[in-house]
């Protein structure tokens, strides 16, 4: 039985010093907001480099290092397939829905829907998009809780708050939520972009520690290459090719789908496409992370393939979680990294819900905002409302929706969660709503109530496939594919009813107007094309990476020596000394 680092005070100052970072980040961010433009999409000014950041690191959490982590113990190098999908998704928008949103010209997300569609598709969209929203930042949030307070020690620990009793699961939830509503609320699309930046920092530099030193503990002291062969000799030869569920044909044709859908035409995509400078800015944050989709998915499935090895019979390890290969990640963690290290694992883990959830509250609040709330204040009588009140409306209404996720993931948690459920519920809503979305930005000839009818055509076929039980085995592929094609069809024959000169179409013939003109190119930010934000991250990742150098006189296990420590925090410095670097005003 191998002897874990269970997490100390030296792991807590990490993690705490993380959250001061979200929290100080958020604050800086308000500095930025002078209106709905800068909260909503940053007035466009963010460097593409921090915006193809942002993007990637919003495009998975916990989910990748627990659900993800689970998934290639079982199925070793078919995850490969499956996590690099991504891949593919960006170059789609790279070619085509990158450039497209920017010509779209909105502000707020949704405001697509109305440009395209009608008013009354955007009040549709926001309205059944709530409680959606909010169950899934509250799964996401007790997805998360159940990792970090497994890897702090804490899960099965009582704290007695204001009179009231919490399990260490409920503490976590509501500490994390705190953090997650207080930054997101104060700093807007500018907190999402930043913190994200050192989310991305945070993760690669873990990532690049983790896949050496797992490969190096399977050589059992002849190094990286005696991990290599072991990993290629002793693995059975079905887990290192590409087999089962990963590459059967329908699961992998609907989640290519979903993953086209997820990574081209879901909000916070069209929100980080909307803040860069320029459609070439757009093109090039796609591409970067088309790359990063490559290269990220290869360092976290290699480690969790050696896990399989190291940790034979994880069940022995973990008897208390219901899956758990799920906790393969974490436990090559806790055994080949020293304390210090340690706390930075569970706050790059904790890094990439927080980003996923700040998406979430953003979008939502700027549509309820410029779509729900502005029409409705002005069909009441009231004078116009300021672009100071608009914005003021939206961090309330981000507030109210954070805390009704929090509030939710306690619900979850004492029903005894509902982690199988998390995962299947991208296929029973994400296709349903983002189907008439790419049809809608791919084809502009239909009429005003062609997207509420694709939508409400593709939730029916769905739950009505659901409710009978029907192809119970293939229930992922179930989902997306009968919401995919019902969608499809209804739209296609309400191409039928499409009338050019219809007064209700006015909005759709200008769109497809201006998603066929170039958006001139603004002028982007001073100094080597980047901004000097760049430096606040530059800044930011020096002083993580002198709390690790420091963490070289923790008492350390010759498993887990303290120049790992060094190893990270010397990475963390260069990468700060870089981004100050390009932070620096060109001389005139």
């Amino acid at each position: 039985m191998p002897r874990f680092n269970t997490v100390n005070a030296i792991d807590y100052i990490l993690i705490a010093l993380y959250f001061i970072i979200v929290i100080w980040v958020g604050f800086y961010a308000a500095g930025k907001n002078k209106g709905t433009s800068d909260f909503f999409k940053a007035s466009g000014k963010v460097p593409w480099f921090m915006a193809g950041v942002s993007s990637w690191v919003s495009g998975f959490s916990a989910f990748m290092f627990v659900a993800a982590a689970g998934y290639t113990y079982k199925h070793g190098s078919g995850a490969l397939v499956i996590f690099t999908s991504a891949f593919w998704a960006y170059l789609a928008g790279y070619f085509y829905f990158a450039p497209m949103w920017r010509r779209a010209r909105i502000q707020a997300p949704l405001e697509f829907l109305t440009r395209r569609y009608s008013p009354s598709t955007t009040y549709f969209y926001t309205v059944t998009s709530i409680v959606p929203q909010v169950v899934g930042i509250a799964q996401g949030l007790y997805i998360l809780c159940i990792f970090v307070s497994a890897a702090l020690g804490f899960d099965r620990t009582t704290f007695g708050v204001l009179g009231f009793s919490l399990t260490g699961l409920q503490a976590c939830m509501l500490v994390v939520g705190f953090v997650m509503i207080l930054y997101s609320v104060v700093g807007g699309l500018w907190a999402a972009v930043l913190s994200d930046a050192i989310q991305g920092v945070i993760i690669l530099v873990m990532s690049v520690i983790i896949l050496p030193i797992s490969l190096a503990y399977l050589g059992q002291g002849g190094g990286i290459s005696a991990g290599v062969r072991r990993l290629v000799s002793e693995l059975p030869h079905d887990y290192l090719t590409p087999s089962g569920q990963p590459v059967e044909p329908l699961f992998l044709a609907s989640y290519l789908i979903s993953v086209m859908l997820g990574y081209n035409v879901a909000w916070h995509f069209a929100q980080r496409y909307n803040s860069v400078p320029s459609e070439r800015d757009a093109k090039k944050m796609a591409m970067l992370g088309a790359w990063l989709s490559v290269f990220g998915p290869l360092m976290w499935v290699l480690p969790v393939m050696c896990a399989r090895l190291i940790f034979p019979d994880m069940a022995a390890l973990w008897p208390n979680l219901k899956a758990p290969e799920e906790a393969s990640f974490v436990s090559l963690a806790m055994l080949l990294l020293p304390h210090g290290m340690i706390g930075f694992v569970v706050a790059a883990i904790l890094s990439a819900t927080l980003g996923q959830a700040n998406d979430a509250f953003n979008w939502l609040s700027a549509a309820v905002t410029k779509d729900v709330y502005v029409p409705i204040w002005r069909w009441l009588g009231f004078s116009e409302t300021s672009d100071r009140h608009q914005m003021r409306t939206a961090q309330v209404t981000m507030f109210v929706i954070g805390v009704s996720g929090v509030a939710l993931s306690f619900v979850i948690s004492r029903l005894g969660g509902a982690f199988d459920f998390g995962l299947k519920y991208y296929s029973m809503v994400g296709p349903g709503f983002m189907m008439p979305v790419a049809l809608g930005l791919i084809y502009r000839r239909t009429p005003w109530w062609s997207g509420i009818a694709s939508c409400m055509a593709a939730f029916i076929a769905a739950f009505t496939l659901m409710g009978l039980n029907a192809f119970p085995d293939q229930a992922y592929a179930r989902n997306v594919l009968s919401a995919v094609v019902a969608s499809t069809m209804v739209f296609a024959v309400s191409a039928f009813w499409w009338r050019p000169d219809d007064p209700q179409s006015a909005l759709a013939v200008q769109l497809d107007r201006d998603l066929r003109t170039r958006v001139p190119g603004e002028k982007g930010p001073e100094g080597h094309g980047a901004m000097k934000v760049y430096g606040v991250i530059g800044n930011l990742s020096l002083v993580i990476g002198a709390v690790l150098l420091g963490c070289w006189f923790v008492p350390a296990t010759q498993i887990a020596p303290a120049s790992i420590n060094v190893v990270g925090g010397s990475l963390m410095i260069a990468v700060g000394l870089v981004l100050r670097w390009l932070a620096r005003t060109r001389p005139a």
